[in-house]
């Protein structure tokens, strides 16, 4: 009769919980975060577990890898759709440990996907990248605002980010604050850019867009890097069945419950890839601006509604017409995307 193990991780710790068969706690320990001895602790259970879990946490990485290495079967758990214990009064790592054991056993586990070893770093690379872009957006917009409310200057972001001229100070000079506000701002968002610029030029160079994700070139408001971005971060486009799943897991569908057509919140917006929906809006932006299709659909919808949900809207039709784009590898249509 197999066992079934349950890793609860936390940053310094894990819990550990291992069932038979029939459910019965066979062993618990709560382990420090050394894979040695994890494994060691392991090894006498070894070659009768059949399966382990491991929460799907901010650092997995590490533990699923070892694990993997020892030539376990390891299992990811999506902690979003997670069914809790009904009624349950009490819970600790001990429960938790064992619960995601039980699942296992029980076949009805919610599994997250186990991205392929070899390809993380370059992602990681990629999400800092989307990382430093932000970062640099929020100095250009206060930067921005700075002009707008001393000088009434509006300067649009590329010439906030030209490198060979500065643009900026000089429409602050005569005050030696705003200078000096400007003068770093302006400093800050070099610096940014650089380094930005040269995770592009190693991304490039170590990675290609594959089939069918070279097609994603087609996509309004898409270049090489974001369609390497959303290359890294879908993986296999066949582990989504149907376009929703898809699109859910870009975080592109409204998060809103409603009964007896009243609004009763929101559901849970972060479930899904912050990733894949940050790099969906950074397309439905640039496709506003440069796609004549793009922006007379984002216009129409702007009429209706307003700024922010015209752009969501034009994010979601970007997103759903990549995934049939990747699942059956034809380059974009305009014409069934914004009909």
């Amino acid at each position: 009769m197999g066992l079934y193990a349950g890793f609860d991780l936390h940053s310094s710790n894990t819990y550990v919980g291992i069932i038979d068969g029939e459910g019965k706690r066979v062993w618990k320990r709560k382990l420090r975060n050394d894979p040695d001895l994890i494994s060691e602790s392991l090894r006498q259970y070894k070659k009768d577990i059949v399966g382990i879990v491991v929460e799907s946490t901010y650092n997995w990485y590490w533990l699923v890898d070892r694990m993997m290495t020892e030539g376990y079967a390891m299992h990811l758990a999506n902690p979003s759709r997670i069914q809790q214990y009904s009624g349950l009064k009490h819970g600790d790592d001990e429960h938790d440990a064992f619960w995601l054991a039980e699942m296992l056993r029980l076949k009805i586990l919610p599994e997250g996907y186990i991205y392929p070893k070899e390809q993380r770093p370059l992602r990681d690379l990629l999400r800092k990248r989307g990382h430093l872009v932000k970062l640099r957006t929020s100095l250009i917009v206060s930067l921005q605002s700075i002009l707008a409310r001393n000088v009434g200057a509006k300067m649009n972001a590329n010439h906030m980010k030209a490198l060979k001229k500065d643009h900026v100070t000089p429409l602050l000079a005569g005050n030696d604050d705003l200078t000096l506000a400007g003068r770093v701002s302006k400093e800050a968002i070099d610096s940014l850019t650089k380094q930005i610029k040269s995770i592009e030029v190693v991304v490039e160079r170590k990675m290609h867009l594959k089939k069918p994700y070279d097609i994603l070139l087609s996509l309004p408001g898409v270049g090489r890097v974001l369609g390497l971005t959303i290359m890294m971060e879908t993986g296999s486009i066949d582990r989504f069945p149907e376009v929703g799943n898809y699109v859910s897991y870009c975080r592109k569908v409204p998060a809103v419950r409603f009964s007896n057509d009243k609004k009763k919140g929101t559901s849970n917006r972060k479930n899904g890839n912050k990733y894949l929906s940050w790099a969906y809006a950074e397309a439905a932006e640039h496709a506003r601006r440069l796609d004549p299709d793009a922006r007379d659909y984002y216009v129409r919808k702007r009429k209706k509604t307003n700024d922010p949900i015209a752009h969501s809207a034009l994010a979601h039709k970007l997103a759903r017409a990549s995934y049939y784009m990747m699942r059956d590898g034809v380059p974009f249509k305009p014409e069934k995307a914004f009909a």
